[in-house]
């Protein structure tokens, strides 16, 4: 392998100081996988080498006419050289392979989770190619959309930058999964993002004895935008009374949090999730 690669280099060295005889004229630019041909002067046969980004092609043409070059030997976008070489004699040209027209995008969204109404909170990248996956830096249109779980879908065209086009999103209200996608000419990514409630909002608890046992539960536990917080959510009971100050964790379960308090004489309880504090109860004990 490496020797091979020697030769070519040798072969591109030779170009640059020319031989008689034997030229190529193709084309300054051509489209990615199209078929095409590069003029040829001299006469008789020679060796003709195309190089390219990702591909190398030797074989014997006849001079003085067309060499036929196959799209399949142009996928890759780039500059190309191409050889002529008749005995130890050879000449080179070079030309440029632009991409074919978009036909494919990459659709990347960050956070896949994320808190209702969060604003600028969901980021979506759009990358676009050609049907060979050469990435297009000329400008394209991209259609960004969301469909969130219940409503229209919203659409937004940006143009896109060195192959790149972008957008900022907010979260919606309502939590559940929302589609994200990305459109260039008839092809379309989709990604989901999984819209959750944000934090505890209004949080209220009551306190009942049950056999001698104080037993104090939150309402259920939602949003601000009355979105029930997912079960696990922690939940902090504080509880200050003649023993002292204690503080216990639970988790809601069922859209409720609920705990077990033993008290000596009269108590203050309160309630937290996260930075959210809800209200205070003041109970009597010996009941």
């Amino acid at each position: 392998m490496r020797t091979h690669l020697l030769a070519l280099l040798f072969l591109t060295i030779l170009g640059a100081y020319g031989a008689q005889g034997a030229e190529l004229r193709p084309p300054a630019s051509v489209k990615a996988g199209t078929d095409f041909s590069i003029p040829s002067s001299g006469s008789g046969q020679g060796t003709f080498y195309l190089i390219g980004p990702a591909q190398v092609s030797k074989r014997q043409v006849n001079l003085n006419g067309d060499i036929p070059v196959q799209g399949d030997e142009i996928e890759k976008a780039g500059r190309y050289t191409a050889i002529v070489c008749v005995s130890d004699q050879c000449n080179s040209s070079h030309f440029v392979v632009h991409p074919d027209e978009a036909s494919r995008v990459s659709l990347l969204v960050h956070p896949s989770r994320v808190r209702v109404a969060s604003p600028n909170a969901i980021s979506a990248v759009a990358l676009v190619w050609d049907k060979y996956r050469n990435m297009i830096f000329s400008s394209q249109n991209v259609t960004f959309s969301v469909t969130p779980k219940e409503g229209s879908e919203i659409s937004t065209t940006r143009a896109s930058e060195n192959g790149i086009a972008w957008i900022r999103l907010t979260s919606a209200t309502k939590e559940g999964p929302a589609k994200i996608s990305a459109s260039v000419g008839k092809t379309t990514e989709v990604r989901v993002v999984r819209q959750v409630a944000s934090e505890a909002c209004n949080l209220r608890i009551s306190a009942n004895w049950v056999s001698r046992q104080l037993w104090v539960t939150t309402d259920p536990v939602r949003d601000c935008s009355g979105n029930a917080l997912p079960d696990g959510t922690v939940v902090s009971f504080t509880k200050q009374d003649a023993s002292g100050k204690t503080t216990v964790d639970a988790p809601v379960k069922r859209g409720i949090a609920r705990v077990q308090m033993p008290i000596q004489g009269n108590a203050r309880i309160s309630v937290a999730s996260g930075v959210v504090t809800g209200n205070e109860l003041q109970v009597a004990g010996g009941q």
